[in-house]
């Protein structure tokens, strides 16, 4: 029998608690729930009122993984949901706008991305992102020397960036910006990492082509348009350990000499909240969102 827990008022039904589904470490789905549980004000910060694509993998990351962007069937009448402009014709997505609805979903074992712009506004952003991807051998270490670069490439536009771990093998670079087209954004990011190429030519390249980047850092800035998604701050990722998309400092990003000095797991959240809070808080002060030039 499914056990049901009530959650700020609301019954949601909780499946399979004792299932391991990382496991290299053993962890199991109900250790899944009270991670979210317990991260909950962070990551409901970044989640609210944006449109949510799960990437779910409910036998595990050695299991089928499949994205899911309308809304799940079975959602609850409950759970918040809304239309969604897309070019095949309008959807209907989930938003996560309180702690049943993200029990709720982290119930469906899922990772979580959002667009770079609100649900009150499709296609204005309000976030610029890079993906720093690393062509092995390069690792995490020389993604960070391409952030440290264009952290200053945006602050001289005036932009404050803010960094977190991929939790897979990158890194990812945020900002918040004064509402903007995505597609402006989208122009002004591919400018950036062109130049970050320029200036760096044997580290960096801004084009997707696998031929091209063995040995250097890949700055996906096509990410800025509207209808792409970049795994939010705090989601766990379905990797062979239960690792976390983790806000990190920027002292931390220019001391990294190893990879693992940037690999965080589930377990690992708790005390660095204690220490640091949202290291992406500013994130959500409009006050601090910067202009494109």
């Amino acid at each position: 029998m499914t056990p049901i827990t009530e959650v700020e008022g609301r019954r949601v039904a909780l499946s399979n608690l004792e299932k391991v589904l990382y496991p290299a470490t053993g962890f199991t789905k109900a250790e899944v729930l009270h991670y979210y549980a317990t991260t909950a004000e962070p990551l409901l910060a970044h989640l609210r009122n944006r449109p949510l694509s799960f990437l779910r993998y409910p036998d595990g990351p050695d299991g089928q993984l499949f994205f899911a962007k309308n809304v799940p069937p079975g959602t609850p009448d409950w759970v918040t949901t809304a239309e969604v402009p897309r070019s095949e014709g309008p959807a209907r997505m989930v938003l996560v706008q309180d702690l049943a609805s993200l029990m709720w979903a982290a119930n469906l074992v899922t990772e979580f991305h959002t667009p770079q712009w609100l649900i009150g506004a499709p296609g204005e952003a309000d976030r610029l992102v890079f993906d720093l991807d690393p062509g092995p051998p390069a690792t995490i270490v020389e993604c960070c020397r391409v952030a440290l670069w264009l952290r200053d490439r945006l602050a001289a536009d005036g932009i404050e960036a803010y960094a977190k771990t991929s939790g897979a093998k990158g890194l990812h670079l945020l900002a918040a910006v004064r509402p903007t087209p995505s597609r402006r954004v989208t122009e002004y990011a591919k400018e950036l990492a062109v130049g970050a190429e320029k200036a760096m030519p044997r580290l960096v390249v801004h084009r997707m082509t696998r031929s091209l980047r063995p040995r250097k850092v890949f700055v996906d800035w096509s990410q800025n348009a509207a209808r792409k998604t970049t795994a939010a701050p705090y989601t766990l990722r379905a990797r062979p350990e239960p690792s976390v998309s983790t806000p990190v400092t920027w002292e931390e990003v220019a001391d990294c000499t190893d990879p693992g000095q940037l690999v965080f797991c589930a377990p690992d959240l708790e005390s660095r909240l204690q220490a640091y809070g949202d290291l992406l808080a500013p994130l959500l002060d409009p006050a601090g969102a910067g202009a494109l030039p």
